[in-house]
């Protein structure tokens, strides 16, 4: 009578935990978005320069820096960053170049709501509307935007590319932080950059945090290891973390170094 109870009990226990898991991925897969993308709001900074970019389901907040030349840099920035903050590194590493910072849905003013698939067909939008005004294009995209600006320069032609502490692939990523879930059933956007690395044929530079303990160094390597030998350059930033890496005084350098790097390979 006992081993019966017991057999009943462990069967009651099981049951409770599969409706645990299950709950948890479900919630999981409503919110995963919440957990990739971190809307900032407006910048108050006004003297900020903005100009508006109409998209099917979107109107688009792009922060410039004018310039009539052929030069110009498409920023793509990260999951919480107010890119018209970036926008005077930008400057500072590329003088006499136009630069264009876009403002994901729902970030900095956008309207609409980031998904992957959405924020590449802005993203490549955005540069065909660029390339009409500048001949040469360089694509940068810091952490979550690295996976956009690889997947747009792979089908559009960039002059050269920057990824700045970039990753393998969120997927990747989701699935060494949740180990016991099936992470490649529940993730919709799953940036897998190193699918587009391959197609890649411009320049590349890849700036590295050494202490990143946001996108781990292993990650960035892998992806590395997916290009084209002979066009990237590898930079890693001694003494930098994830979110400070801009802040280091050699990441400007860094940036301005990519344009002679790139000739250099050319």
């Amino acid at each position: 009578m006992l081993t019966k109870y017991v057999a009943r009990g462990l069967v009651w226990l099981l049951a409770i935990a599969l409706c645990a898991y299950v709950v948890v991925c479900a919630l999981l897969f409503l919110f995963q978005r919440s957990f990739i993308y971190h809307p900032t709001p407006a910048s108050v900074d006004t003297a900020t320069q903005t100009t508006s970019f109409q998209r099917e389901g979107a109107d688009l907040v792009v922060s410039i820096h004018s310039d009539a030349g052929s030069h110009a840099v498409l920023y793509f920035g990260g999951n919480g960053e107010d890119v018209s903050q970036s926008l005077p590194l930008l400057v500072e590493a590329f003088p006499h170049t136009a630069i264009y910072a876009l403002h994901y849905r729902g970030y900095g003013g956008s309207t609409g709501k980031p998904t992957e698939k959405n924020l590449v067909a802005d993203g490549i939008a955005l540069f065909d509307a660029i390339h009409k005004e500048h001949e040469d294009v360089t694509v940068i995209g810091r952490s979550l935007g690295s996976g956009i600006a690889i997947h747009v320069a792979s089908l559009r032609p960039a002059s050269r590319l920057v990824l700045v502490t970039p990753y393998n692939s969120i997927l990747e990523l989701a699935a060494e932080r949740f180990k016991f879930l099936p992470i490649n059933l529940l993730l919709r956007d799953k940036y897998e950059s190193w699918r587009f690395a391959p197609r890649i044929s411009v320049p590349t530079t890849i700036i590295a945090a050494e202490n990143d303990g946001v996108i781990p160094m292993p990650s960035t390597q892998r992806l590395l290891a997916h290009f084209k030998a002979g066009i990237v350059s590898f930079i890693v930033i001694s003494d930098a973390g994830h979110n400070d890496i801009s802040d280091h005084p050699e990441y400007v350098p860094a940036l301005r170094n990519t344009v002679s790097l790139g000739e250099a390979i050319h």
